[in-house]
């Protein structure tokens, strides 16, 4: 769903302006790949039963060490994952990835899609797979499965680490009018979002290369595939009911409670990147971003001043002008914050 609350699924400051502008790119239905591709990430990939006739994909990248979970945002599948998985399972995790329900190769049941039936499932996968005490590490939407399971099952996990995903859906600014307004006032190229052309579609090499372009970082192509349908010539297309899926999860949405968690919670926000590769061209444009980028902040702040609540150890990190893909755009980065937090655990 564009507009609205249900919107910051799809990240706060590097895309609320899309939910503003109400334009996005077109979900594509999940379907089988190419029949001519191959996968080429590392990874075991196994089904596991969650409920009657529900069952989650379960990437299983291997590695040593301490067990962790990564849990995607709204729309994606664990394949977005795939190149950052691998580098963490090199360096100190076992590493696990998990596509919820309504996604890519997982069940697409008709139910199911509230904060707790989420978070259940995720904790059907870590008991059927007997992880013990997992690192959870959660993108965007995920952030709600975080909470909830940090919340009733801190005796079950070891740590949680928010990716740009500490938004508070009862506290959204798509939802003010003053919001609004401010970002009424950005740049045009801010508030408008690109759509692919035929050329970008005509293949998912070609789509590939106009993520990458469009977005600025490295994007999985496997993502690309467990998302998208593949036409019989090769070329992206398809409807999907990805759209009523985020609508229902974004319904069930709760405010963010942090005051039960007990374990050690690291929190790294992509701050202000609404548009990073963006450049005023007049002061004008510099101030509309300046006071968009402000009340950008207040919100923010609002969703630390939260998360200190926990009752672990809360770590925050900002990190400036990062996309909300920040694992994908500022991945160096993100892991060695990942990888000095889970030095501090016990």
């Amino acid at each position: 769903m564009l507009g609205g609350r249900p919107c910051f699924y799809i990240g706060f400051a590097h895309l609320v302006f899309a939910c503003l502008a109400l334009v996005s790119l077109s979900r594509i239905a999940c379907s089988q790949p190419c029949a001519d591709w191959r996968d080429p990430s590392k990874h075991q990939v196994r089904f596991v039963t969650v409920e009657d006739g529900v069952r989650l994909e379960v990437l299983d990248w291997g590695g040593s060490g301490r067990p962790l979970v990564l849990l995607a945002g709204s729309g994606n599948t664990a394949h977005i994952f795939d190149d950052f998985a691998e580098k963490l399972s090199g360096t100190c995790c076992h590493v696990y990835g998990i596509t919820r329900r309504g996604f890519g190769m997982s069940s697409h049941p008709d139910s199911g899609y509230s904060q707790q039936r989420l978070s259940d499932d995720v904790l059907q996968v870590l008991n059927s797979l007997k992880i013990a005490s997992p690192v959870l590490v959660g993108h965007s939407m995920s952030g709600e499965e975080l909470t909830t399971l940090g919340d009733e099952h801190s005796d079950r996990l070891a740590a949680l680490v928010y990716l740009d995903a500490a938004d508070d859906p009862t506290d959204f600014p798509g939802d003010s009018a003053d919001y609004q307004a401010l970002f009424e006032k950005l740049p045009q190229a801010m508030r408008n979002r690109t759509s692919p052309t035929a050329e970008d579609l005509k293949s998912f090499e070609a789509f590939h290369d106009y993520k990458v372009r469009t977005r600025g970082y490295p994007y999985p192509e496997a993502e690309l595939h467990n998302t998208f349908k593949c036409n019989p010539d090769g070329s992206v297309g398809g409807e999907t009911e990805a759209d009523r899926v985020h609508d229902l999860i974004g319904a069930g949405a709760l405010k963010r409670d942090y005051s039960r968690i007990r374990i050690p919670v690291l929190a790294i926000f992509g701050t202000l990147g609404i548009a990073p590769l963006y450049r005023p061209k007049n002061e004008q444009e510099l101030i509309g971003i300046q006071n968009f980028e402000a009340a950008t902040d207040v919100y923010v702040e609002r969703y630390k001043k939260n998360l200190m609540l926990a009752k672990g150890s809360i770590h925050i990190v900002d990190l400036p002008k990062a996309n909300h893909y920040l694992f994908l755009s500022n991945e160096a980065d993100v892991l060695r914050e990942i990888n000095s937090f889970l030095s501090t655990l016990q």
